[in-house]
């Protein structure tokens, strides 16, 4: 949890999602990071940008019908970016990714509705970002209808979903970096 201590918030809906992130984790420790923990559990995704055509990967998702970043629950672990990683291959096959900086890029707290006798419930969702050299090898799983690598500037013709466009405009002022 320490990253997550040592995370920027960039806005104030940002800091009001670190606030609750830090006080999920002090009431709940380790069960924080549990689907077991029914009404509010950590999650990890991975916001991987392309590095040569200026893209990002997004997977349309099965349950939840929209455009989002590969990720997942914890179930258990407490390492976010382990996580965030381990999910990002198993959902787009891509094993060449590398952290563009080794904090957290984005956090965000939105809710998922009940599913399949699953009440709603909150995900606690912690990102990182990766580059990756080559998008040649992407394959998705199960779990998505389908992937799209989509030109940065070309995103919001994808989706609209507030927290992707926000991660956009971070990733464009990591790509004027370079």
């Amino acid at each position: 949890m320490e990253a997550l201590k040592q995370y920027k918030p960039q806005s104030d809906l940002e800091q009001e999602f670190k606030n609750k992130m830090l006080r999920l984790y002090e009431t709940k420790r380790n069960k924080a990071f549990s689907r077991e923990n029914i009404e509010a559990h950590f999650t990890a995704s991975a916001w991987i940008i392309n590095i040569n055509t200026k893209e990002i990967l997004l997977l349309h998702h099965k349950k939840l019908d929209k455009w989002l970043q590969p990720g997942g629950h914890a179930d258990g672990e407490t390492d976010l970016e382990k996580v965030a990683r381990k999910e990002a291959i198993e959902e787009t096959s891509l094993d060449n990714l590398r952290l563009i900086k080794n904090e957290i890029f984005d956090i965000d707290i939105h809710i998922i509705p009940e599913n399949k006798g699953i009440p709603e419930h909150y995900h606690y969702d912690v990102r990182f970002s990766y580059f990756c050299g080559s998008n040649e090898k992407t394959q998705i799983n199960h779990e998505s209808n389908a992937f799209q690598w989509i030109e940065i500037n070309k995103v919001e013709s994808l989706t609209k979903e507030p927290s992707i466009l926000r991660m956009v405009k971070k990733s464009k002022s990591i790509l004027n970096g370079i």
